[in-house]
């Protein structure tokens, strides 16, 4: 993750100017979808081809960018196609935000409500007590402070709930009370999850896709259009061609703003850029800076793992999604992935992108994960001033200066943050150590 700041190029592009009224697609999903022409937003078409390769070495199966609803970019690899369906793992998280607010906007439940008034008592093996301070938003803003570091932290189990904080003291992302959302829409409607899910959300703007039980988590599978679809109706406020899918505006402008006050970078199951700090899965460290420093600075987004991406910047009307398998071997977060598709985005404006030969890669973290040492690899040009590795607390463990290899002899097995800076910037990325 490459943390440089770009506002000046983000107030230059061409599709930041001259904001449409939406286009929304026929409402049959895979039906036809008004299309605009990339060279009318002034992008190079050898730029593209960068991009869709880069893409392509990535992993990558499906790949789209709307603007003002309409189709600029679709890119398929391989045998996968437009029909093709894939799972958006922790991206469909943004789905079961916005179903809670429907839920809430009839009445069926408050945020404010302890989650044992729709799970009964002892869902999780704290305390009475302990157990009633978690409410639904600290199931939706991942702050239940439970304890994320169990054997299984998918796991629903009341044996698998153990406290660690109280809740609202502590952000970790947990997948399991995420899950027990769901259980908890479905018990206040008095409906299963998926059938409320597809009257409410799904038909109405025409999606594909199910709901799939993947061992204690509920993942959602769709074609990329639909992934679009959704994006395009958060871009729209959750209206879509005049049908007001949720109301409650009040609610949207919460699930898209910092949530609480740990992870700032975290809304109702959305992640934000453009704050002034942030924090990653599996680590208790707060970072500076905005999450992905060259995607646009009002995106939200929906984060999945193996790199699942839905990108919504609503200054400029784009949606941006992939699917596909994992960007790399190694253990990255989503947003890192992501972050280095905007520098992408950012040269394909034929006037005010930069050079293909800057066309930067990212660090690369040579094996990962690894033994005994990693090499780091920069982009071409960039030389390592220093290099410093984090634990999951946010402790320096490894420092050195001037070198493209860490010796990590002697630390714990576990997941560790590597920052390298150079002249050119700070980059950043995830090692893990056996």
């Amino acid at each position: 993750m490459r943390c440089l700041s770009l506002p000046l190029l983000f107030a230059l592009l061409p599709y930041g100017l001259n904001a449409q009224s939406s286009y929304f697609p026929p409402p049959t999903a895979g039906s036809d979808w008004e299309t605009t022409d990339p060279a009318d937003l002034g992008w190079c078409p050898e730029r593209i081809d960068s991009l869709y390769a880069y893409l392509d070495q990535h992993h990558t199966k499906a790949f789209i960018v709307l603007k003002d609803g309409r189709i600029v970019l679709e890119h398929y690899t391989g045998t996968f196609t437009q029909d093709s369906l894939w799972y958006w793992a922790s991206a469909g998280k943004t789905l079961t935000s916005t179903m809670v607010g429907i839920a809430q906007e009839e009445g069926y439940l408050s945020i404010e409500d302890p989650t044992s008034d729709h799970l009964g008592t002892g869902w999780t093996s704290e305390t009475p007590a302990q157990e009633s301070l978690i409410t639904v938003r600290h199931q939706l803003t991942m702050t239940t402070g439970l304890n994320d570091a169990v054997a299984d932290p998918d796991c629903t189990e009341p044996s698998c709930l153990d406290h660690l904080a109280d809740a609202g003291t502590r952000w970790a992302y947990h997948n399991a009370p995420y899950t027990l959302l769901q259980d908890v829409v479905a018990n206040a409607t008095g409906q299963f999850y998926a059938q409320y899910f597809n009257a409410k959300l799904r038909d109405p703007i025409g999606m594909d896709g199910y709901w799939i039980p993947l061992g204690e988590l509920h993942v959602y599978f769709s074609t990329a259009r639909s992934m679009a679809r959704f994006g395009l109706l958060a871009l729209n406020r959750m209206v879509w061609d005049g049908d007001t899918i949720l109301h409650d505006t009040a609610w949207f402008n919460a699930a898209t703003s910092p949530s609480q006050p740990l992870n700032a970078s975290y809304g109702y199951l959305w992640w934000l850029n453009g704050q002034a700090t942030y924090m990653l899965p599996q680590t208790q460290f707060v970072f500076q800076g905005p999450l992905m420093p060259n995607a646009p600075p009002d995106s939200y987004c929906g984060l999945g793992k193996n790199d699942q991406l839905l990108n919504v910047v609503p200054g400029q009307g784009l949606v941006l999604v992939r699917m596909g398998n994992a960007a790399e071997e190694s253990l990255q977060v989503s947003s890192y992935f992501n972050n280095i598709i905007w520098q992408y985005m950012n040269a394909l404006d034929c006037t005010t992108g930069m050079p293909e030969s800057g066309l930067p890669q990212g660090m690369i973290l040579q094996p990962n994960p690894a033994i005994a040492e990693v090499r780091v690899v920069l982009p071409q040009g960039s030389v390592a001033d220093r290099t410093t590795v984090l634990d999951s607390h946010g402790r320096t463990v490894r420092t050195a200066t001037g070198t493209h290899a860490i010796n990590l002899e002697g630390l714990q097995p576990g997941l560790y943050l590597v920052h390298v800076s150079t002249a050119d910037g700070t980059f950043t990325a995830q090692l893990v150590k056996q």
